[in-house]
């Protein structure tokens, strides 16, 4: 039985234990037939032409994990930013631990997304948000037909939460392979603030593939700052979608950490609907062996008067391979908006390999839009330079790949974060830089 036979199976189970009358039993069926009608992405579509998931979809995958598996909050410490205090929103093979989380309602909305679905208190919001923002792609509609847990966040108007939110999602690895579809739904309401962490890791190295969508609402006004730390197992594999929807002048940064795991796809993809609006897209990729991370990227510009800033930096070694497709599209109305694009790669190895498709589309005419694209190897100069001082070759390498990254952590408004982030950065490139991070 092929994977998509086993999905779709599954989903007649899964859709019987659900109620008939339930308002999202139309939108699960609908992505459902989506999805069959559809299959899985493969590398005859152009958003797919150097990322194949062939190798993905010949494992047995477990659907929904049978066993309960409890996790040692020592034994995952690690994971989390333990320097800060923090609301914490943390699944075991996709579903809730209570005793590894700490949600709440008080003020603001940190809680479960199996609750907003089931409760009639949730309803109104449910129907208002829930799939608006995504879209009809295979795998956002099979994610949309299993939907049942992830992280329900909503911060009301004018506040703003005291901590940053961490969602984990671990996966134990319990099955010889696994399949996880999380889904997560975030509103910030009008003049409201929050800062939001988001990770996925597998605890040993049996093979999982999650699926994940994500959507966020600002309304006017609002601030997310929204960080992905991607640094899985060699087995582990992501498909990670993200839709963001921004009303006038709302503030929406999200950041992207790539370190880890087998194949890793970042679809982000904003939509700006009104005025003064600032999107900000960022992301380090730094990976070895035969790793590959895909970013996709899409800036929709609807509003006039906006901004945009994307800055991509990829760091490739061994055999692994990057992906970079941005698109900026500009339409019609969306005059007098600065929207900046820019990817800069570095292969390590000269058996690495970078795919870069920076794309324009642009129907207004008093715009300022500019995109760029670098690939090469470290800068010769620079190497002979440090070593000339007396840095050792590993430090001076090491160093040079820091400051090329470091454009982008400057923009990091989490301290604790940020040095993690640096750690990590250190890590990978094997190295004590010898200053504080």
């Amino acid at each position: 039985m092929s994977l998509k036979e086993k999905l779709q199976s599954s989903y007649l189970a899964f859709e019987d234990h659900l109620q008939a009358d339930s308002p999202l039993h139309d939108v699960r069926n609908k992505a459902m037939k989506s999805f069959e009608t559809k299959g899985f992405p493969s590398k005859k579509e152009e958003a797919w032409k150097y990322t194949s998931l062939n190798a993905l979809l010949n494992k047995e995958y477990s659907i929904f994990p049978k066993n309960d598996t409890a996790i040692e909050f020592k034994d995952v410490k690690k994971y989390f930013l333990n320097d800060i205090d923090t609301y914490k929103v943390v699944f075991i093979d996709g579903v809730y631990s209570s005793f590894l989380s700490q949600i709440t309602h008080d003020v603001i909305d940190v809680c479960l997304m199996s609750s907003a679905l089931n409760k009639s208190k949730y309803s109104s919001i449910i129907e208002t948000y829930f799939n608006k923002a995504a879209n009809s792609d295979s795998l956002t509609c099979l994610n949309t037909a299993f939907a049942k847990e992830g992280a329900y966040i909503r911060i009301a108007k004018h506040k703003e939460a005291q901590k940053p939110i961490e969602i984990i999602n671990f996966a134990t690895g319990t099955e010889a392979a696994t399949m996880l579809q999380p889904r997560n739904l975030i509103i910030v309401e009008e003049n409201a603030h929050v800062q939001i962490i988001e990770r996925h890791q597998s605890l040993n190295n049996n093979e999982v593939l999650t699926n994940s969508v994500t959507e966020i609402f600002l309304e006017k006004r609002a601030n997310v700052d929204y960080y992905k730390i991607q640094n899985d197992t060699q087995n582990a594999s992501l498909i990670d979608s993200t839709f963001i929807q921004q009303q006038r002048e709302s503030i929406c940064s999200v950041h992207t950490f790539s370190f880890g795991g087998k194949l890793t796809r970042n679809n982000l993809s904003f939509k700006q609907l009104g005025e003064h609006c600032d999107s900000i897209l960022n992301g380090v990729t730094m990976i070895e062996d035969k790793q590959h991370v895909d970013h996709n990227t899409l800036v929709h510009h609807i509003a006039e008067n906006c901004e945009s800033h994307q800055d991509y930096k990829g760091v490739f070694d061994d055999r692994s391979t990057g992906v970079f497709n941005g698109k900026v599209y500009v339409e019609k109305q969306a005059q007098k908006l600065d929207a900046f694009q820019k990817n800069n790669n570095i292969l390590i190895s000269n058996k690495a390999t970078i795919n870069a498709k920076p794309q324009l589309e642009i129907f207004a005419d008093d715009v300022k839009c500019s995109h760029g694209c670098t690939i090469g190897q470290l800068d010769q100069d620079a190497l002979f330079y440090l070593r000339s001082r007396g840095i050792a070759n590993k430090e001076a390498r090491a160093l040079l790949m820091y400051a090329f990254a470091n454009t982008v952590l400057e923009s990091v408004k989490i301290p604790e974060l940020k040095e993690r982030i640096n750690k990590l950065i250190a890590n990978k490139i094997g190295v004590n830089l010898g200053f504080d991070l």
